[in-house]
């Protein structure tokens, strides 16, 4: 069978279509604000055979991209050897372990089969960021864990629903080893809703075309995905592209962490080898496999946007399995720090080896942290505890046509700050400042976009606060010329005297009564291009709107022409390294 144009887009974006109405479906009907008002959550659509993509949402987190395939194929492998009952209709599988193609523990990801004529013709997957999943601090972010059991509650795959009905023992399991408990019911309602939702909307798309043209359609997808992402990189010269990106800490051992990257252009493929790198460190700020590999992919994502999403993007990377180093996490390593931050560093990697060979595609660093921030207490007047979890965005960085973006979301998703309203409402805090970060975008030609400054209060009982983010010690890497964006910044004020954590924006368990407050300033982004050549009506514009003061603008051309010459800082000494070679 020759499936037709018209007929391929048709069912490619009803496939996009179907996993866009499972994300819609899964935050409008979930409790925790981090999922219905932020948006961490993904859903797809995956093979039945090893778990491949197929499409995913729009909508969904790019960091889930690999991340969910893995787990989806390793869910396979555990029924095909025995390790996982086998699975029945409307059964959904529970997973969270992060060495099993995962994250960190709270990205909890469902996984059910999708049945036709007693075959399972694929798998449809979500994953949901749940504000608590037990540990040492609530909200799972624990700054100083030494092992994953620190971290939380970790799950293999197991049935949370046997034929569509929810399990009472596993779910009282769950229950029983996390926080604010009873409200996980309604975000586990919606993450299976969400599955059951997607179901339906591809029984549609297969009773209408047939199972075999889906099934083709699917097929010629993937292969035009993956020439789509070869002849993207055939463009590339030739060579190795080098850089490097630094990890603050690992928020045990105050020592910044390097992921040293060298790709590899050949033909019309890529291969990117992390060898250099620093070794597993001793606190949660490790990487899973899966979430290396994934972090990889979105970057490449980021810098090939017009390329379908769908395993065949992948195939043209190859990348070397980064052994003995922090980027290839191994039981029972801590990993809270993987997804959110490590992730960002990798794709910065990336940005900055590619950004000499395609100047035109590739931007400045973002400000690559999610800005992990939990408060978890007692709620006095509502008579119940509570676990807020905040994320929060931070600059763009700029690239060859225009600024940075102010105030984007993070490098790995497209999840959002909750509204200030929501926060309030739901948690015992008053927001006092809520603002850009003026004078935070990296300079350049093209300066990074600006980050995000808020400060919070805890109006009523006793909580504990912890972070973990990162950029704090080195901003957002400049490129070509371009200036770093400004540092992650944290203060936590206690009877007034301000408290700078040690590692600068990690720590945990920090008490907190009421009237108490947190200040937090993210990240600018990098700048783009030298300084001197940026256009004088956007400088005048810039000093008109109050971004920058005339002395800082001062101080940051100054800077820029001493940095072009020499400097010492590991964050200005990551620039990128060309070695062409002849084929």
């Amino acid at each position: 069978m020759t499936l037709d144009p018209i007929t391929l887009s048709v069912i490619q974006a009803a496939l996009q279509q179907t996993c866009d109405e499972m994300d819609l479906t899964f935050s409008r009907a979930a409790f925790s604000p981090v999922i219905a008002e932020a948006n961490d959550r993904s859903d797809g659509i995956y093979s039945a055979v090893d778990g491949s993509l197929i499409a995913q949402g729009s909508q969904g987190l790019p960091v889930f991209v690999g991340v969910m395939q893995y787990s989806t194929k390793t869910i396979i492998e555990m029924i095909a050897d025995g390790r996982c009952l086998p699975p029945e209709d409307r059964d959904i599988y529970i997973v969270n372990d992060p060495y099993l193609g995962g994250t960190h523990l709270m990205d909890v990801r469902f996984a059910m089969p999708v049945w036709r004529a007693g075959k399972i013709f694929c798998w449809l997957s979500n994953t949901g960021h749940w504000p608590d999943i037990g540990g040492a601090v609530p909200g799972g972010f624990s700054a100083s864990a030494t092992a994953v059991e620190q971290e939380g509650l970790r799950l293999p795959p197991v049935k949370l629903f046997k034929k569509g009905k929810l399990d009472p023992e596993i779910y009282a399991i769950i229950t029983s080893n996390i926080r604010v408990a009873d409200q996980r019911i309604g975000d586990i309602r919606a993450q299976a809703a969400a599955l059951l939702v997607g179901q339906e909307r591809l029984f549609t798309i297969l009773d209408r075309y047939g199972d075999e043209t889906v099934t083709e359609a699917i097929a010629e997808l993937r292969k035009r995905a993956a020439e789509q992402m070869r002849a993207g990189i055939a463009a590339i010269p030739d060579g190795v592209y080098r850089s490097k990106a630094f990890v603050d800490s690992d928020g045990v051992v105050d020592e910044p962490l390097t992921i040293a990257l060298a790709v590899e252009k050949k033909g019309d493929g890529l291969t990117f080898d992390f060898a250099g790198s620093s070794k597993p460190c001793a606190g949660p700020m490790n990487s899973v496999l899966a979430t290396t590999l994934s972090s990889v992919y979105l970057a490449m994502r980021h810098i090939f946007p017009d390329v379908p999403i769908s395993a065949g993007a992948f195939e043209p990377l190859t990348v070397i399995k980064p052994e003995g180093t922090f980027l290839d996490a191994h039981y029972p390593r801590p990993v809270s720090g993987c997804a959110a931050e490590v992730s960002q560093r990798i794709a910065e990697a990336v940005f900055a080896a590619m950004v000499q060979s395609l100047p035109d595609k590739v931007t400045a660093a973002p400000a690559g942290s999610s800005g992990n921030f939990a408060l978890g207490g007692h709620d006095p007047a509502r008579k119940r505890d509570f676990v807020m979890y905040q994320i929060s965005g931070g600059g763009y960085g700029g690239n060859a046509r225009e600024d940075g973006l102010t105030n984007g979301c993070s490098t790995i998703g497209i999840s959002k700050s909750p509204p200030v309203e929501i926060m309030e409402q739901a948690f015992p805090v008053l927001y006092r400042h809520y603002a850009l970060r003026e004078g935070s975008g990296g300079a350049g030609k093209h300066r990074g976009g600006f980050g995000l400054a808020y400060e919070v209060e805890l109006l009523r009982g006793e909580a504990r606060a912890s972070f973990v983010m990162d950029h704090g010690r080195f901003g957002p890497q400049g490129v070509l010329g371009g200036a770093d964006g400004a540092v992650n910044e944290v203060t936590v004020f206690r009877d007034g005297e301000p408290h700078v954590p040690g590692h600068l924006s990690k720590e945990q368990d920090i008490p907190l009564k009421a009237g108490d407050r947190v200040r937090v300033a993210t990240p600018g982004g990098g700048g783009y291009g030298n300084p001197a050549e940026r256009d004088p009506a956007l400088v005048r514009h810039d000093l008109e709107m109050g971004y920058y003061a005339a002395e800082d603008v001062e101080k940051m051309l100054s800077a820029s022409s001493r940095s072009s010459s020499s400097s010492s800082s590991p964050a200005r000494s990551s620039t990128s390294s060309i070695d062409h070679s002849d084929g």
